[in-house]
């Protein structure tokens, strides 16, 4: 079975689910009692407390998963009550099993009409992986419904609304306190909107026949801090600053000389060797007043670049650039450069006005910019936020962050990566300078693209969440600074 970051579509989970139920020749009873099982398990630990609980079913499978449940939680003693929508009858054969299994040990099911009784409890099995579209009409008054009750909900595989796949909330969706999946972790559980509405992801993996995934792939890994040791080794003994890289970052155009100082800064926390910064004139004082141990260059034209693109081995470009001639004829020369890149902010704008190939980069967008380099609009980016990650590798040849709640990376033919870090907190200007510059440090210390990507992404996220436990509002990316450097050192690390 899947190892713990191994992430699967719904496709791949239902085609795991068929071949245990062939293996097991039931049909996927069993499969479902287990799945009962480990919900009541799951409601137990969770809320143990809980004498009243109301179980909301749909007409599928999710809904027998919720039947079982309700028959094993009347059978301890507590008080359950089953609610369906007029139009969900049980519709499936398990399902149909399941009701009437329930209704012979004494349960009853009441019809939806305008609100939800009053639980200690509420069981979300209404829809689970079978929805692809957003709820309406009565479904849609359910769901809200249950949000309104405010009590604590358990949700099967999926709240309900939530797409499995994409992690899109097309309408609404129910919120969860905990969201169970069963035998799979869901790629969509992971990004986007899903975040909004899983509260605490728990796997309940299930016994299945040996080689019940045989042939079955994930579709996506979730990035998790175990990842840092083998990414970050320990230094060796003898190691000079060359062995670390050069980063040049550049950017700063006037009144933005804070961008690429956030970026030099990071660079350097993250372990680069050498930073050096090209930026305007005006800032070369304040920026060696704050970082003293970066090399800071004015630079008005393109032979005072060429001399400093020689000498580095990644260059970070965008913090700041701005879009005018002089932010031009910048991306021009770095563009023409041949160094790995690291592209973000105002440099994806000028990529997005002349698109082509790119050659060893690495793009850093938010989900606006991502609507610029593809010609779409940002809510398509987020409706699909997997499918936009990777559409944006294949078209530029290069690997991609998609930042944003779930960070999405992406590279031409890769198993994309989701980033399990991060908080609201950091939702603030510059975050996004501070990413470029722990990328760029990354992949001049010798990581290749993809893991440069993907860990700086993962550093970024951590540090948030380190830097968050005093508060979320009021965070600043240089909070992230000190629990960067503890983290880029995974060895000695308890961040």
């Amino acid at each position: 079975m899947p190892q713990l970051a191994e992430l699967f579509d719904v496709a791949a989970a239902r085609r795991i689910d068929a071949q245990a139920s062939a293996a097991l020749g039931d049909g996927g009873a069993s499969l479902m009692a287990q799945a009962g099982q480990a919900a009541w398990q799951c409601l137990l630990e969770r809320w143990p407390q809980a004498r009243r609980i109301c179980v909301v079913v749909g007409a599928g499978n999710n809904g027998g998963d919720g039947y079982v449940l309700a028959r094993l939680a009347r059978q301890s003693g507590r008080q359950v009550q089953v609610l369906r929508l007029a139009t969900d009858a049980a519709a499936t054969p398990l399902a149909q099993d399941a009701l009437q299994a329930w209704l012979a040990a004494g349960g009853q099911v009441e019809v939806f009409t305008d609100a939800i009784p009053d639980a200690d409890v509420l069981v979300d099995a209404l829809y689970g992986l079978g929805l692809n579209r957003a709820p309406s009409g009565p479904a849609q008054a359910l769901i809200e419904a249950i949000n309104r009750a405010g009590m604590p909900v358990l949700s099967l595989d999926v709240p309900s609304g939530v797409d499995a796949d994409s992690g899109a909330a097309a309408g609404v969706a129910v919120r969860a306190s905990v969201t169970l999946q069963f035998i799979v972790r869901h790629r969509g559980l992971y990004t986007g909107d899903a975040l909004e509405h899983i509260g605490g992801r728990r796997l309940a993996p299930l016994q299945l026949p040996e080689a019940a995934d045989a042939g079955v792939l994930p579709a996506a890994c979730a990035w998790q801090q175990a990842r840092l040791a083998a990414q970050l080794p320990p230094r060796r003994a003898n190691t000079h600053k060359g062995e670390s890289g050069h980063v040049l970052c550049v950017g700063g155009n006037r009144g933005s000389g804070g961008a690429v100082m956030l970026a030099s800064e990071a660079a350097l926390r993250t372990g680069a060797g050498l930073v050096s910064v090209a930026t305007q004139s005006m800032h070369v004082a304040p920026l060696l007043a704050r970082l003293p141990e970066a090399m800071v260059h004015a630079v008005e034209d393109a032979q005072d670049l060429q001399a400093l693109l020689a000498r580095a081995k990644v260059v970070a470009i965008g913090p700041g650039l701005g879009q005018d001639e002089w932010a031009h004829e910048l991306w021009r020369q770095v563009l023409g450069s041949g160094k790995p890149l690291v592209i973000d902010a105002d440099a994806l704008n000028l990529l997005a006005g002349t698109p082509q190939p790119l050659h060893d980069a690495i793009l850093t967008p938010h989900p606006g910019e991502a609507a610029r380099l593809l010609g779409c609009s940002t809510a398509q980016i987020q409706a699909d936020r997997y499918g936009s990650a990777q559409a944006l590798a294949e078209r530029f040849h290069a690997v991609v962050v998609l930042k944003g709640a779930g960070s999405v990376v992406a590279a031409p033919g890769q198993r994309p990566r989701v980033i399990a870090a991060g908080n609201p907190g950091m939702a603030v200007g510059g975050m996004g300078d501070l990413l470029t510059g722990i990328i760029a440090a990354l992949r001049a210390q010798g990581l290749d693209a993809f893991d440069a990507a993907s860990s700086g992404a993962l550093l970024h996220g951590l540090a948030g969440d380190a830097a968050a436990r005093e508060g979320q509002r009021g965070l600043l990316p240089t909070d992230l600074l000190v629990p960067l450097r503890r983290l880029v050192n995974p060895e000695s690390s308890t961040a």
